[in-house]
């Protein structure tokens, strides 16, 4: 299927998530849609990578419940999540006897499985428990909503949250949420990720979702093909060198080549966004460059392939100080058959991790899960390999200013996990920026050809948030 003669001419450049996304709903509304990407793979930071002839991640993921729009597309592309993805309920979870604690909530409907969770919860002491739900309850009567923002750690001293409840819950919570240490992560957007999982009216949101398969094959490379079947170009090794702007839209070099389009929506990284836009927007530019990033380390120990965890996936209780890096450890054979033996430990957050030689990180955190879980084995891997992504995530700190998708010139939006949102730099974030920056771009498609390079969806002239 292919667009209508006279379609808008769309450029999508960057093959992430976000681009991904923004390229399907483009498809959906009848443009003409060419995405392409610099890499040789499609997935930006959530991608498949190819290890000792396996195809792992460059980073361990879990996926929420509440991720509607990403599970919405990934069904659009021809994914079926039940297939993919691992559905497991709410839980934090410590091997036995590592002074951690076993909180896992019952299927029951909201918000009734939470407090299932905190009667069975084990490690917990009563003050522990009652804080919780002081906690649980202040926040939804305040709608999970904080006007002033200030750090995690802040908000959870303000609310009487006890030392062992911010260590064994709520800090791992932050850092796998927002992978900013909670002495510096926001507080509005720490409540925003518990209101729609946590605090969702519907039960099923708080459930993890746990992928069986890689990154790429989990979204990307199904949205490659369902554009090219519906007569999009993708394109990749394919580098957005330059853009300016020409009488009908857009004039883009691509590896030397230009071609021109009616929009173009940048789904790149925010610092080569910024590089691109600074002829032409050179506050958003700086606005861009000023991003602060979070790296986050995944640590792939191979075992015996009988090996097997008595759970798919643990958390663990970090210590650097100590040489304890890992933070959630997933035994990737019970996710994927083809990967027996196998265990993922995720460290976020990781600036001193990722400072640190593999080899040392990878025995460290190979000693702290044969210590947790009481297998001396599992100190001594077949091998290992630690693939750091050092720019991962933004720094989400309180009362960031976040650009939206749409900016000051028409037919030119934005789209990724840095751009305005009440949630944090997460796959969901990015799919919603490109689906945001899709219901932009296709309204211009409702001008007539001469005037659409000439007028804001909106009507306006200053950047708008689209959500």
């Amino acid at each position: 299927m292919s667009a209508p003669e006279g379609a808008l001419r769309v450029l999508v450049a960057g093959g992430g998530w976000a681009g991904c996304a923004a390229a399907v709903e483009l498809a959906a509304k009848g443009t003409r849609v060419t995405l392409v990407e610099s890499a040789r793979s499609l997935g930006g930071r959530a991608r498949g990578v190819e290890v000792q002839g396996k195809m792992l991640d460059n980073g361990q993921h879990i996926l929420l419940g509440a991720y509607h729009e990403t599970l919405r597309l990934m069904r659009q592309v021809g994914i079926d999540p039940d297939e993919v993805l691992l559905r497991l309920p709410v839980q934090m979870r410590y091997p036995e006897g590592s002074g951690g604690m076993d909180f896992v909530a019952p299927r029951w409907p909201a918000p009734w499985h939470l407090f299932g969770a905190l009667l069975r919860a084990k490690g917990l002491a009563r003050e522990d428990k009652l804080a919780l739900a002081r906690f649980t309850s202040a926040a939804r009567w305040m709608g999970w909503v904080l006007y002033k923002d200030c750090s995690v750690h802040e908000l959870l001293e303000r609310f009487g949250q006890t030392p062992r409840l911010a260590r064994l819950l709520w800090y791992p919570l932050c850092i796998a949420a927002l992978n900013t240490p909670p002495e510096r992560a926001s507080s509005k957007v720490f409540l925003a990720v518990l209101r729609d999982s946590l605090g969702a009216k519907r039960r099923a949101a708080s459930d993890m979702l746990l992928p069986r398969t890689d990154m790429g094959s989990l979204f990307p490379q199904a949205a490659a093909r369902h554009l090219e079947q519906q007569g999009a170009q993708v394109a990749t090794g394919t580098r957005l060198e330059a853009l300016s702007r020409n009488a009908d839209g857009w004039r883009a070099t691509l590896n030397g080549a230009q071609s021109d389009f009616d929009a173009v929506v940048l789904a790149t990284p925010a610092t080569q966004s910024a590089a691109l836009l600074a002829p032409h927007l050179p506050e958003l530019a700086d606005q861009l460059s000023a991003l602060a990033y979070e790296p986050i380390a995944t640590c792939y120990l191979q075992y015996d392939p009988l090996l097997r965890l008595d759970l798919p996936f643990y958390a663990l209780l970090d210590e650097p100080a100590a040489g304890r890096w890992g933070q959630f450890a997933f035994d990737r054979g019970q996710l994927d058959a083809t990967q027996p033996g196998l265990v993922a430990v995720v460290v976020s957050a990781a600036m001193d991790a990722a400072a640190l030689d593999q080899d040392a990180l990878a025995g460290a955190i190979a000693a702290q899960l044969a210590q947790d879980l009481r297998r001396p084995e599992l100190a001594r891997p077949q091998w290992s390999r630690v693939i750091t992504e050092k720019r991962a995530t933004f720094s989400c700190t309180p009362d960031l200013l976040r650009p939206g998708v749409q900016t000051a010139l028409p037919g030119l939006v934005l789209a990724g996990d840095y751009t305005a949102s009440d949630y944090p730099a997460t796959l969901e974030t990015a799919v919603r920026s490109g689906v945001a920056a899709a219901t932009v771009i296709a309204a211009c498609d409702t001008l007539p050809r001469e005037n659409r390079s000439l007028s804001h969806a909106d009507g306006g002239a200053s950047p708008t948030s689209v959500e």
